[in-house]
């Protein structure tokens, strides 16, 4: 209990320092800036994208995984890894993509369809492996009672997606909420795009505190939101020995429509991108002289995979005393803890990257300007996804077979080792592959805590496109989607998708 207070604390230091920033500002002043014209577009903007977004990639995720779980459509195997495969492909290197494609497209249309392109397998993942796993006995005993097809599939199959279909949402949503590199170079200002401008144009870092602390609120808002949408009805069964796989529904006539359907979706998300980052990557290999000073691509990628390996490995010792508090003493203190990582790691990397600075600049100076303090960001924007791994394989270590090896005289630590550690090792591996594939994507935590002269593929891309010089950027590009490529998989294995 006391590492996970001391790991809570660690995340929600930089919420503090942020609130005790924005807090500074006299109660009349702090009113009559947050009630600003601007200040109102700023909501409307996020609110908007939220609005649109998350419905649109709720839809597209349950439509996409009922087609290929519940159907017989021809090559579902193939469809389950296209309509995955936009996870591989980082949000702002599609918007790259998207732009270098066509100029015009931006303002909320452009990120709009960029975000939902890139966010909707969040949805997808989880609501087709329930959908590959629901027993079919429900569905056709409310047929037997009378339902019709449809209230039978809302009152036996619904329920049971519905943790999936909000944790999903809630997920699209606290990216959306946490986006700046789509939404900069989409053009389309909101609270996490104002914010850097914020710090640097006033002369002290009050009101871009401000905006930080409504952001906050924002994503304390949609996270209690969630967990009403919830519910607390149980959906899980007993006996998995009289399971019953439902039977593929055949589409008919509407069978083209669906694939045709599919294909588009395929065809803007991941295909486009790809496409595109390769005919940019072709022009540079073509010229590569062209495209000005850019740092090395090995070198770029060394230091990340660096980073990367010291992010992961820190976060899971991190992260191991509130997973193993979650899966052995549910209560409302845990949960809350749980809650306290979610919402620290929701904000946008400037956030808590200037939180950090002010920290380090205050109060440890020797750690400003070090890897240490990058790494420490990445530790407290990406705990949550080594929790929910960790959390799932102490979920299947039963606690019993550590009492057994206790009683049997091991210590307390020689039987997490000898008969826990083994069990959950899978997981902890897959937890820290997310943690480390997400560092080497990571961009605006970055760009402002990593030290002088240290570069990765996201902040040399990032350099690269700001300047519109595209084909300098494909090299860069091109690796991040190399890097993120095991992400795709180990999602599908993570899911059940992937057989």
């Amino acid at each position: 209990m006391a590492a996970a207070i001391l790991v809570a604390a660690i995340t929600v230091l930089p919420i503090v320092l942020v609130a005790a920033d924005g807090l500074a500002t006299s109660p009349g002043d702090a009113l009559a800036y947050l009630l600003r014209p601007r200040i109102g577009e700023l909501v409307g903007n996020t609110l908007s994208l939220v609005v649109i977004t998350v419905p649109a990639c709720v839809a597209l995720g349950v439509g996409a995984a009922r087609l290929v779980e519940r159907t017989d459509l021809p090559f579902a195997g193939i469809w389950r890894v296209l309509l995955a495969a936009p996870l591989a492909v980082p949000a702002f290197v599609a918007a790259y993509a998207w732009v270098s494609f066509r100029p015009g497209l931006d303002g909320l249309a452009g990120a709009a369809l960029v975000t939902t392109a890139a966010y909707f397998p969040f949805v997808y993942l989880p609501v087709a492996a329930i959908l590959r796993d629901t027993d079919a006995a429900p569905a056709e005993d409310a047929r037997a009672l009378g339902l019709r097809p449809f209230a039978a599939r809302r009152r036996a199959v619904l329920p049971r997606l519905r943790p999936a279909i909000s944790g999903g949402a809630l997920l699209v949503a606290l990216h959306l909420l946490a986006e700046f590199g789509v939404l900069e170079m989409m053009r389309y200002p909101t609270f996490t795009t104002a914010i850097p401008v914020q710090y640097r144009v006033s002369f002290s870092s009050n009101r871009g505190s401000l905006l930080a602390v409504v952001l906050v609120l924002m994503c304390i808002t949609v996270l209690t939101l969630e967990h009403f949408l919830r519910g607390s009805a149980r959906t899980s069964r007993v006996g998995r020995g009289v399971h019953r796989a439902a039977t593929p529904v055949h589409p008919g006539r509407w069978a083209p429509v669906a694939c045709i359907g599919l294909s588009l979706v395929v065809l803007v998300a991941p295909v486009v991108p790809v496409t595109l980052v390769g005919r940019w990557l072709s022009a540079h290999l073509a010229d590569p002289t062209g495209t000005g000073m850019r740092p090395s691509l090995l070198l770029t990628t060394g230091t990340t995979i660096s980073l990367a390996l010291a992010a992961a490995v820190l976060t899971m010792v991190m992260a191991i005393p509130g997973a193993w508090l979650l899966s052995r003493r549910r209560t409302g203190w845990t949960l809350l803890l749980e809650r306290v990582t979610y919402v620290a790691s929701s904000l946008p990397g400037v956030v808590i990257a200037l939180a950090l600075i002010t920290l380090s600049v205050n109060f440890l100076p020797t750690i400003y300007q070090s890897p240490m303090l990058l790494v420490v960001g990445y530790t407290i924007l990406f705990i949550p996804r080594a929790m929910v791994s960790l959390r799932s394989g102490l979920a299947a270590a039963p606690p019993e077979l550590g009492d057994a090896a206790r009683s049997l005289g091991s210590s307390p630590l020689g039987a997490f080792r000898r008969v826990v550690l083994p069990l959950i090792l899978p997981s902890a591996l897959t937890g820290a592959a997310l943690v480390a594939i997400a560092t080497a994507t990571e961009l605006t935590a970055t760009l402002l805590l990593s030290p002088t002269g240290t570069s990765t593929p996201a902040t040399a891309f990032w350099a690269a496109s700001d300047e519109f010089d595209y084909a300098g950027a494909a090299p860069f590009a091109a690796m991040m989607i190399l890097l993120s490529a095991p992400l795709t998989v180990l999602m599908l294995r993570q899911s059940g998708i992937e057989e």
